[in-house]
């Protein structure tokens, strides 16, 4: 278990919520009792250059406190959740060892939960990805769909047979173990923690997506994306904004469109962050509408701390509630 002073808070819950200002405000309010550092749990904002359609902390806030996880890759670079967690938790390790508490922040839920929970990945081998990767591209997706279906029918009945990057991942896995489970572990923290969840409803959370979308335009998505064109790898290619900005810039659609489809899928995407986060009976949500949000964040670390809440799997003992953005 890593040693740290006290335990590390997670902020979660759907894109355009408030998070990361959050993290920022709490960080500050904590001080000078506990020395804070941010850690961004966000798959994308990994990578150099993908500022705008990642949406991440602005120079002036990134200067107020330390951030870590941002800017530690190129683009062209490939990462997953694996690779993540390995990384993340040597960035927890090193704040522990120099005292600092860690608050990390960010929605993409299977990465938030390798950085926090007992969670493992089954070995990548790197090899047989680009095996099935070459046989996707020469076969199309069908024949390895078949090929899953014969293995292990089970896992073959969910999959869009459209969706080749799934589908290799589904047959990699059968390959390098024998089997596919798509299920993951019970919740379960690899140290103390605290999570804390924020609340949008609906109708306010739409309209904040669609501002941000906006804003994006403003500060020149486009323009970005053109000067990541050609540099970015499999994984970078799939972030919401570049997947569609790069279909403009070949052609397929247009700029309308492709702006279009951004803020539909952040929308969608909220909707399952909302899914996935609601799900776990750990996290402690409130509303970031609320004018008294930063006190009640910091209560709930002072309660934390004091040892209110279950120390590993059973979250807070007063009952959760379905947040309002999952209705």
């Amino acid at each position: 278990m890593i040693p740290f002073p006290k335990r590390p808070i997670s902020i979660v819950g759907p894109t355009a919520s408030g998070k990361s200002e959050l993290a920022i405000r709490l960080a500050k309010a904590l001080l000078p009792g506990d020395k804070c550092e941010i850690i961004s749990q966000d798959a994308y904002q990994i990578y150099r250059g993908m500022d705008i359609g990642t949406a991440k902390p602005e120079r002036s806030q990134l200067s107020q406190i330390p951030h870590h996880m941002i800017d530690v890759k190129d683009p062209w670079e490939e990462s997953s959740a694996a690779s993540f967690q390995i990384e993340i938790r040597s960035v927890m390790e090193e704040c522990a060892n120099r005292g600092v508490r860690p608050i990390l922040v960010g929605g993409s839920g299977l990465y938030a939960r390798s950085a926090i929970d007992d969670l493992s990945f089954k070995p990548f081998l790197p090899s047989l990805r680009r095996q099935l990767e070459g046989r996707l591209l020469k076969e199309g997706p069908s024949p390895l769909l078949e090929e899953i279906k014969k293995s292990d029918p089970k896992a073959a009945e969910n999959l869009d047979p459209r969706n080749g990057r799934r589908i290799v991942r589904v047959l990699e896995s059968i390959k390098a173990s024998g089997s596919f489970s798509p299920s993951l572990p019970p919740y379960s923290y690899l140290f103390p923690c605290l999570q804390i969840g924020l609340d949008v409803p609906r109708k306010n959370l739409d309209e904040r997506i669609g501002k941000r979308v906006e804003k994006m335009r403003e500060e020149g998505l486009e323009e970005e994306v053109r000067r990541l064109e050609g540099k970015m790898g499999r994984t970078a290619k799939q972030a919401i904004g570049y997947a569609q900005m790069l279909s403009f810039l070949s052609g397929e659609i247009g700029l309308e469109e492709a702006y279009s489809q951004i803020e539909i899928k952040t929308r969608r995407l909220a909707r399952r962050q909302m899914g996935w986060f609601g799900r776990d009976p750990r996290v402690h949500w409130l509303n970031a509408l609320d004018p008294g949000l930063l006190e009640k964040a910091l209560d709930l670390a002072r309660r934390a701390d004091r040892g209110e809440f279950d120390e590993r799997d059973l979250g807070p003992k007063e009952p959760s509630r379905r947040p309002l953005g999952s209705v």
